[in-house]
């Protein structure tokens, strides 16, 4: 018997916004530091922003089912650039403006996934909302540098 887990856009505390960390940790880091973050092509590109418990408990879940297969592991929900720099502008009280930069070359347009064999199979959905997921990380940022 095997699992394997698919994962969307991972997020949440402890998660490190150098070295090719996550938008979410990027965004949450420079505009709690005042900096200005960028935003590559027009923002509008599409990802599955899953919060990091919410994977926690899928891969606890798999771990004591009797299933074999390749599950994803993600929210089904489809969140752009420009909105999810909105919502963490609004959570840190930043003033960073919406700053566009050339595109990456290949950058992916639309990102998510469909979990319902996970569902079907493990019982695992998500569980955190958006919005609730990205204020815990941008809490747990602030606390790490000392702004809580």
């Amino acid at each position: 018997p095997y699992v394997v887990l698919r994962l969307a856009n991972v997020y949440g505390p402890r998660q490190n916004f150098s070295n090719e960390g996550g938008v979410v940790a990027i965004f949450s880091d420079m505009m709690l530091k005042s900096k200005q973050p960028k935003i590559f092509g027009t923002g509008r590109q599409t990802r599955d922003f899953v919060y990091v418990g919410d994977v926690v408990r899928a891969a606890m879940m798999a771990m004591t089912r009797s299933t074999s297969g390749v599950f994803n592991i993600g929210t089904g929900r489809q969140i752009d650039v420009n909105t999810l720099f909105k919502k963490i502008k609004k959570i840190t009280g930043s003033d960073a403006l919406q700053k566009r930069f050339p595109a990456k070359p290949g950058e992916v347009m639309v990102s998510a996934l469909s979990c319902r064999l996970a569902e079907k199979k493990l019982g695992w959905k998500p569980k955190t909302r958006l919005d609730d997921g990205l204020k815990m990380t941008v809490d747990w940022f602030k606390k790490r540098s000392g702004r809580l």
